[in-house]
């Protein structure tokens, strides 16, 4: 049935609207304007908080250059309501259709609103909820003839009632979308959408006798075109010229070019040559006379070239399709042959109804044209059925014919041509004298839309090694808040009962703390997090109340079941209604009420799933689709293949390794086919992401296939895929609009150490769509969405809300066809970044002092420029003292410019790597230990002898032991500020008053620049007038008291 979407704007209040009317209130309206659709609102007399709880409808045309897809929302105060002249503006909002979402999606959001010009005085939000409907139009039945002339001629009938029909059936459709009840303006624009989906109907139709062939020796030739026609739309696409004509082109007869048969040539090494389109397959090597053929001049020889738009490289292949076959003098189910260039492979068997259908695409690789090379086709029956002949192969397999093509001859394609259309050949030799097939032959590149589905020579026929794109779910945080329980009746007689809730969403399983109560009425007042993933249809959040006992253990009193799809979503801080629930017997048999709980549950629709570490996300948007910005830019991303990668399996004593590629980034996955048997695999996929964020991470890992396929085709064993390496590219590090092309070694740390296992060719490109004001604006605003900083999440739920994050998606993917592993995607989502790791630690604790070592610098100059080893460097500086002493106001601007003549002159020697990658030196990871790295690799618990065990604690204590002394340490020195005035050492802290007031009464006499002056000149003053040993000022310091002697 046809369907017409509609757009649902409700309208549910504001807040804090700004009083215009004079009197210090408004009678606000809302003005609200779709695709060229107006509709307005009740007024709300003297309200600065009004309630409409209005449902506006709106059609949704297709898009147009009129009509926009922003939805513009005005508020009005109006000018008939107190004394005001005119409408006075309170606020608008602008939306996005992007941002829209389907009917049981939507939320109530409240927007700011906004200012028409700059110095408009505006303020308030409005709460709204916007969500698309589909509604199905009902086929609407032709009307009688006396209904179609106006009431004063229903007396005549119409002379022409076959005519009628067609005129009728349209003008139903016309008027099917429903009128809205509101006053609209433009509502046309909506109602047109079914006539146009009517009209675009006939051509298609009309189309139809032009495919097919005039009849030539076969008489049923019409009647089977018309079918293909039906079963394959694409071939109404080409122009008339895609078809063949069977019958032999006349030499006499002059050829008109139109205007959509004349091409340029593919070579683009060569002057365009002007060519005739007659033709959409190649010609038959030694065809009967009574089968058509055509002619082909060099033009049409295959022409490898590269692409000068893409960012891959083209491979090319020769593409066969096979349609299905007529008249064949078989019955049971025949197979296609298909050999070329040394590879040959046997389709699947045919489906027999009318015709023996096959409907399959073949792709040889094909590096460069091969003059010498034939392509064969031949049918043969496997079933054996007819007598065995000469022309049986050895496995006795009957032979039903076959055709023969120069492959040379076959025409280049490259989209956006449209399709070759299939053509009947006859088949020549074998049992099938009067047997026809239909296929189609090209050669192509991996951009052709028969690629991903066709059988290809370098994935071994593998059905489960086709590039896929995949998507994560959908993922919502519930938030489940128990209150407390009433009604509860204890199974055992005692004046105190303990209590606690158990809450299960699949397998996440909480508790909350234990209640004892006496009167049953248990409280709690705790939040329980989980993750859920869309679609919510047939899941439930179990709580099950359970009864502590000391002696028999926890036992279940109740059990309350909630369907998903009643709870409630918000996408911000807002209270949810809470509600009761009746807690029922366990036992299904018997469903008794054990009494009730109080709970508020919603689905947090503000806050971001995290799937991957925060430091190497690829996504930060909410899960509310509504709260999304529009994105900044694209960015695209090339696989080309791999090199000198290391066999990671061995068969028949020779190593190989089945390579593939994954990619993810935001909730798009992809994966590159699976290149069979080579330690160079070469894909030349290019895929393209969208862009919210500058600050996330593409991350590209390989990996090794280790299914194993018969002959047959069925699978034979099943090991889990191994990982070849990742790389990780960070967005921001990229120019926008520049090309990035190079290797990148892959490498892999395992429990035998680190390994280089091969390298990776990628292309890389970025481009913002925003204007660059907009997109430098992304870097002011926060990286996570807003309830991550209104509500936020401690760090252990976080940890604890991911890795069940990423449990749900192993889920998810692997019931993908074909499937992405569980060591595929916890490889990629890096699940194991929270292990400890000593060489973790150690790297860390490098990293720290490298991000010091330049205040450490500093500190050294500093030193060096006080004891005169550079004498003009010092002089300089104490003429620099001097200025900025006796103008202060400099201090700010002289630093700010040295920190930008620091990074001018940094900008020499930034890094010249095409793109930064895992780097070994910082890791640690060249020089490890193997013990350490045992460690790292361990499960959880602990499966190593005891031996092994003990003596990792034992140095575990040792490394305890100096971080302990290290905090001693730190916290010593604070102490000991704290005693500065604490009269903790009575005469130290009588001592620095003192001091201080000393200071405090100088200061007040002594202008500070004279002070300040005196003090740098002390401070810089030459070695030859300084102690050697330490200043009375730190020695009074080192004197202090501090806890560290009151410790046991």
């Amino acid at each position: 049935m046809a369907t017409f979407r509609k757009l649902i704007v409700e309208v549910a209040d504001a807040r804090n609207l700004l009083p215009k009317d004079g009197h210090g209130t408004s009678s606000p309206y809302v003005v609200l304007d779709f695709y060229g659709q107006r509709k307005k609102t009740r007024t709300m007399i003297r309200d600065l908080n009004p309630v409409w709880s209005k449902t506006l409808e709106f059609n949704v045309g297709k898009p147009s250059d009129v009509f926009g897809d922003m939805l513009e929302l005005d508020v009005y105060h109006d000018k008939n309501v107190g004394p005001t002249t005119r409408d006075n503006f309170l606020g608008r909002v602008r939306l996005s259709s992007r941002q829209f979402v389907r009917k049981g999606e939507e939320a109530l959001i409240y927007y700011p609103l906004e200012k028409k010009k700059l110095f408009s005085w505006i303020q308030g939000e409005i709460g709204l909820k916007i969500y698309f409907v589909d509604e199905i139009v009902p086929p609407p039945a032709p009307p009688p003839p006396p209904q179609t002339p106006p009431p004063e001629a229903n007396a005549a009938p119409s002379p022409e009632p076959p005519a009628l029909p067609a005129d009728a059936e349209a003008a139903p459709a016309a008027s099917s979308p429903p009128p809205s009840g509101e006053a609209t303006t433009g509502t046309d624009a909506g109602k047109s959408d079914p006539p146009a989906e009517t009209t675009a109907e006939p051509p298609v139709e009309n189309a139809k006798p032009k495919e097919e062939p005039p009849p030539a020796e076969a008489a049923p030739q019409p009647e089977n075109a018309t079918p293909e026609a039906e079963k394959q739309p694409e071939s109404a696409d080409p122009p008339p010229e895609g078809r063949v004509d069977p019958v032999e082109p006349t030499p006499q007869e002059p050829i008109q070019l139109g205007p959509d048969q004349v091409m340029a040539s593919i070579a683009s090494a060569s002057i365009p040559e002007i060519k005739v389109n007659s033709f959409s397959g190649p010609q038959p090597i030694g065809r009967a006379a009574s089968v058509a053929s055509f002619s082909s001049d060099m033009s049409d020889r295959i022409l490898i070239e590269r692409s000068s738009f893409d960012l891959v490289e083209k491979m090319h292949y020769l593409f066969i399709r096979v349609v299905k076959a007529r008249s064949l003098p078989t019955t049971g189910s025949p197979v296609i042959k298909i050999a070329v260039s040394g590879s040959h492979v046997v389709s699947k068997p045919a489906r027999r109804n009318n015709f023996f259908e096959w409907d399959q695409t073949f792709a040889f690789g094909r590096d460069a044209p091969d003059s010498s090379s034939i392509l064969e086709v031949s049918v043969w029956d496997p079933q054996g059925l007819m007598p065995v002949s000469p022309k049986s192969d050895v496995a006795g397999n009957n032979f039903l014919g076959g055709i023969c093509f120069d492959a040379t001859e076959i025409p280049l394609r490259d989209p956006p041509d449209s399709p070759l259309a299939p053509q009947w050949y006859r088949l020549e030799g074998g049992g099938a004298h009067k047997g026809d097939l239909m296929l189609a032959t090209w050669v192509g590149t991996q951009a052709d839309e028969s690629f991903p589905d066709a059988w290809k020579t370098d994935t071994a026929g593998n059905p489960g090694s086709r590039s896929k794109v995949y998507q994560s779910p959908k993922l919502w945080y519930l938030r489940s808040t128990v209150i407390e329980a009433q009604d509860i009746l204890p199974l055992t007689l005692s004046k105190e009962s303990s209590f606690h809730v158990k809450a299960q969403l699949g397998f996440q399983v909480q508790k909350t703390k234990s209640a004892v109560t006496s009167n049953g009425a248990p409280s709690w007042n705790e939040d329980l997090l989980f993750v859920a993933a869309e679609p919510f249809d047939g899941h439930s959040l179990m709580f099950f109340l359970i009864e502590n006992r000391q002696l028999k253990g926890p036992v279940v009193v109740g059990v309350a079941n909630i369907p998903l799809t009643s709870i409630e979503r918000r996408v911000d801080d807002r209270n949810v209604v809470s509600r009761w629930f009746t807690f029922e017997g366990p036992n299904e048999e018997k469903r008794v009420s054990k009494g009730r709980v109080h709970l508020r549950l919603c689905f947090d629709g503000g806050y971001h799933v995290m799937d991957e570490a925060a430091h190497v996300c690829s996504d930060y948007r909410p899960t509310a689709k509504q709260l999304w910005k529009p994105p900044i830019g694209t960015v695209e991303l090339g696989i080309i293949g791999c090199k000198n990668l290391l066999p990671m399996k061995t068969i028949n004593g020779k190593g190989s390794t089945d390579a593939y590629a994954v990619a993810k980034y935001g909730s798009k996955w992809i994966r590159t086919r699976i290149v069979s048997d080579t330690l160079e695999p070469k894909w030349n996929e290019q895929y393209t992401w969208r862009v919210y964020d500058p600050s996330t991470v593409l991350t590209i890992g390989v990996f090794d296939n280790w299914e194993v396929f018969e002959s047959n085709g069925d699978k034979e064993s099943t090991r889990p895929d191994s990982c070849i390496g990742k790389v990780r590219i960070r967005i921001s590090t990229l120019t926008t609009g520049k090309v990035y092309r190079s290797m990148y070694p892959l490498l892999l740390l395992s429990r035998a150490g680190l390994k280089k296992m091969g390298e990776i060719e990628l292309v890389v490109r970025f481009a913002h769509v925003t204007p660059t004001l907009d997109f430098l604006h992304v870097y002011s605003q926060p990286v996570l969405p807003i309830m991550h900083h209104i509500k936020p999440l401690d760090v252990v739920q976080q940890d604890m809300l991911r890795s069940t994050t990423v449990k749900i998606m192993v889920a998810h993917l692997s019931r993908s066809e074909p499937p992405l592993g569980r060591e595929v995607v916890t490889y990629m989502l890096n699940a194991d970044s929270h292990v400890f790791s000593m060489r973790k630690v150690r790297a860390n604790w490098f990293r720290i002092i490298n991000v010091i070592a330049g205040v450490i610098d500093v500190v050294q100059w500093v030193n060096d420029t006080r004891a005169w080893k550079n004498s003009t460097a010092t002089l300089l500086v104490h003429a620099l003292f001097v200025m900025l002493v006796w103008f202060p106001d400099l201090i700010v601007p002289t630093l700010a410019f040295y920190v930008f003549t620091i990074g001018a002159w940094n900008y020499r020697f930034r890094s010249r790597e095409p793109l930064p990658h895992f780097d070994p030196k910082i890791s640690l990871a060249e020089s490890i230990d193997r013990d350490e790295l045992d460690e790292e690799f361990d499960t959880m618990p602990c499966t190593r002898p005891h031996e092994m065990v003990r003596a990792r604690y034992d140095k575990l204590r040792m490394l305890g032991a100096r971080v302990q002394t290290v905090l001693g340490d730190f916290a010593t020195q604070g102490e000991r500020v704290q005693a500065l005035v604490t009269w903790r050492d009575p005469r130290a802290t009588g001592i620095f008053v003192g001091l201080c007031f000393v200071v405090a009464f100088i200061l007040y006499l002594v202008p500070s620049k004279m002070v300040a002056m005196a003090f740098g000149f002390y401070y810089l003053r030459h070695p030859i007038f300084r102690d050697r040993m330490p200043s009375p000022a730190l020695n009074f310091f080192r004197r202090l008291p501090s806890l560290s002697d009151r410790m046991l």
